[in-house]
C-alpha cells in the first residue's frame, strides 16, 4: 500500500543529481517542514518540531528540479510516502522518504517564473520546444466561449 503525501517546506540540502547510464536521471535532497502557531501570549509566531524527509526525483521531473530547486528555496511536493525502520548495529532510526511525483515552489512565499520542455529534452538546460500543433498560437476571440467572460458568471444549479 503506498500513501499520498503533499509536504511543504525548505529545500534543506542542495539537490544532487546522478545520472544512470543516460537512461534514468534521479535527484535527491532533504526537506524540512516545520509547523508554526501564532502564541497570542507572546504575540509572536512559535515554531514547532521540524519533521525531516529525503526527496527523491526520476527522469523529467528530476532534470526539472537539477535546473529549478536550490538550497533554501521553499516547496510543496506530492509524492507516495515510504517510512523505513533501519538498523546497522550500532544505531538504530527512522527513514521518512517521498518519492516525488511533482515538486514545485510554494508561491505563498514568492513568485517564479515557469517555462515548458517537452518530453523529448535531453537536458534541463536545452529545453526543447513543443510542437505548434499542440500549443495553437492563433486564439479566436469572436469563438462563443470568449463571450462568457463578457457576462456574469451564471448561478450554480444546485
Amino acid at each position: 500500500m503506498t500513501d499520498t503525501i503533499a509536504v511543504s517546506g525548505i529545500v534543506a540540502t542542495p539537490p544532487s543529481i546522478i545520472s544512470k547510464n543516460n537512461d534514468l536521471t534521479i535527484v535527491a535532497f532533504r526537506l524540512a517542514s516545520t509547523q508554526r502557531r501564532f502564541d497570542r501570549g507572546r504575540d509572536r509566531w512559535i515554531d514547532g518540531e521540524t519533521n525531516w524527509y529525503s526527496v527523491t526525483a526520476f527522469r523529467q521531473l528530476a532534470a526539472n528540479v537539477d535546473a529549478s530547486v536550490v538550497k533554501g528555496d521553499k516547496v510543496i511536493v506530492t509524492g507516495r510516502l515510504r517510512v523505513r525502520d533501519w538498523d546497522n548495529g550500532e544505531k538504530k532510526g527512522t527513514n521518512v522518504d517521498i518519492e516525488a511525483t511533482s515538486i514545485g515552489h510554494d508561491l505563498a512565499w514568492g513568485t517564479t517564473t515557469f517555462t515548458r520542455v517537452s518530453a523529448s529534452a535531453t537536458t534541463a538546460d536545452e529545453p526543447a520546444t513543443e510542437p505548434e500543433e499542440a500549443f495553437p498560437r492563433e486564439i479566436d476571440v469572436e469563438a462563443p466561449a470568449a463571450a462568457a467572460f463578457d457576462e456574469e458568471p451564471a448561478t450554480a444549479p444546485f
